[in-house]
């Protein structure tokens, strides 16, 4: 057999060829070391180190890191949508003690003729951001709106929820500590609810049930990259799984104090949104999007601590919760009518509270009956809690805790002789404009919120409500998805 002449070696010398520097090299962190970062980030926020050092350190972070290029500036209007303003991270640097915004482009919040705000940093809720879901180079940070005065802004409930927890703290040294389990669903296409008006539906991804999904299923997938990324962002995952419904899900990420409790909340929802959006799919939290089936929660676990003991705990007491956990149950459940819009403050979210759907509508307090407003779940000394389940995933988790907090703390009593008010089977309003009369009603809610915070969530409550008709029926209208806060825009709300 004939061999193959070797070829012959070039007498010329050869060339290294090197490839061209990347234009961009945007800060890129892998996972594990991202979880690293944002834990001991969040260990010095539970530590209350001050906020003086955790501006120098944050800044410090930012100056060392040459490839980061933005910061993004995340603020809660009073409905409880998340705003977001990305600065070049030199001019952040250079001017962060100067930001100003246009509120009166922000529903609830300033009036046109007096539109400029200003947005503090809390440096102390720095995020680093996993790189395939934000983009590359990126940070983040929630911010703090005051006025022109100085002042934080009435409208802010973020920076009220913050003062308050600060107040109780330095007033005898009581920790708040909350833990959400928010439910949602996964619809097919980007924008689902956006066109909703157009479709008329809402298409499953998956029907696979409660644990049933195969790890291929495309619930589970976003259910497993939206896990992962929260996980990088230091949530401390517990579990997550599908829910009861079709293309329903949860993640639960552990206990914390309120406002960690809180910003993870907003961000849950975010990273769940943007994850399902990169999947052409669409994480929805509308608290009942489809009639027929179990509609979505937020349930929301709430204790007390002072100096690492949980002040809900009493191995003797009823229930095995403290004398101080029987307050806060009697003074929510005193107040559940008045502070029912807070909870549920969209007309879909009355859908969800459905007796037949194992909806927590009645006003009352259960060991054991998921209808019940509040539950006490099964809890030793570390664990002991009240779970508040009739909070909705549409609402504005930092005026809920601070509403739930302070109405535990300061809320009217009952009456010590109408001893049927714990037990006594009394139902929430089935409707947003019972939930109105209620909340602009109570001499309680004006005390939580002042009298124009009160009034303008009313009015931003009416403007939504007489978008849709009074009437909820039995098919989720058009309406109801179009103009929920969380969904509308300004050209949809034109639309009208």
């Amino acid at each position: 057999m004939a061999t193959r002449p070797s070829p012959a070696r070039s007498s010329k010398p050869s060339r290294t060829v090197t490839e061209p520097a990347p234009l961009r090299q945007f800060l890129e962190i892998p996972y594990d070391e991202l979880e690293a970062r944002n834990l001991a980030i969040k260990a010095q926020r539970l530590d209350r180190v001050d906020a003086e050092r955790m501006r120098r350190l944050r800044i410090a972070d930012l100056e060392a890191e040459p490839h980061v290029k933005a910061v993004t500036v995340c603020f809660t209007d009073l409905e409880g949508r998340l705003h977001m303003l990305d600065y070049d991270k030199k001019f952040l640097l250079g001017s962060y003690d100067n930001l100003t915004f246009d509120g009166s482009s922000i529903r609830g919040f300033s009036v046109q003729a007096e539109s400029d705000l200003r947005l503090g940093i809390d440096w102390s809720s720095f995020y680093w951001l996993p790189s395939d879901v934000f983009g590359p180079g990126k940070v983040l940070v929630f911010g703090e709106v005051f006025g022109r005065d100085g002042r934080i802004y009435e409208g802010d409930m973020r920076a009220q929820l913050k003062r308050y927890l600060a107040e109780r703290f330095a007033a005898d040294g009581s920790v708040c500590h909350a833990a959400n389990e928010i439910e949602g669903f996964l619809f097919k296409g980007r924008d689902a609810e956006r066109h909703f008006h157009e479709t008329g539906q809402f298409e499953y991804v998956s029907t696979g049930g409660y644990y049933h999904s195969l790890p291929s299923d495309p619930l589970r997938q976003f259910i497993d990259a939206a896990a992962e990324a929260q996980r990088a962002m230091g949530f401390s995952n517990e579990k997550d799984h599908p829910e009861v419904a079709p293309s329903q899900f949860e993640m639960n990420f552990s206990y914390s104090e309120a406002l960690i409790a809180a910003d993870q909340y907003q961000l849950y929802k975010l990273l769940c949104r943007q994850i399902a959006a990169k999947l052409d799919m669409t994480a929805s939290f509308l608290p009942k999007p489809v009639v027929g089936i179990n509609g979505s929660g937020a349930h929301t676990n709430i204790s007390v601590a002072r100096k690492g003991k949980n002040l809900f705990h009493d191995a003797k007491g009823q229930d095995g919760v403290s004398r101080l956990a029987w307050e806060f149950v009697d003074r929510i459940l005193n107040a559940a009518s008045d502070i029912c819009l807070v909870l549920n403050p969209s007309v879909n979210a009355y859908r969800r509270l459905d007796p037949h759907f194992e909806a927590p509508n009645q006003i009352k307090v259960s060991p054991v009956d998921r209808g019940s407003m509040i539950r006490i779940p099964l809890g030793n000394e570390k664990s002991a809690r009240i779970e508040i389940r009739s909070v909705g995933p549409d609402a504005n988790i930092y005026q809920t805790l601070y509403t739930l907090f302070r109405t535990g703390f300061e809320g009217p009593a009952a009456d010590p002789k109408d001893e049927g008010k714990r037990s006594r089977t009394r139902f929430l309003p089935d409707n947003i404009y019972k939930a109105m009369d209620a909340f602009k009603g109570s001499e309680w809610t004006r005390t939580l919120f002042g009298a124009a915070v009160q009034e303008k969530f009313v009015e931003l409550k009416q403007a939504q409500a007489e978008r849709c008709p009074k009437a909820l029926g039995t098919r989720v209208k058009i309406a109801e998805v179009q103009f929920h806060h969380e969904v509308t825009n300004q050209y949809l709300w034109s639309q009208f």
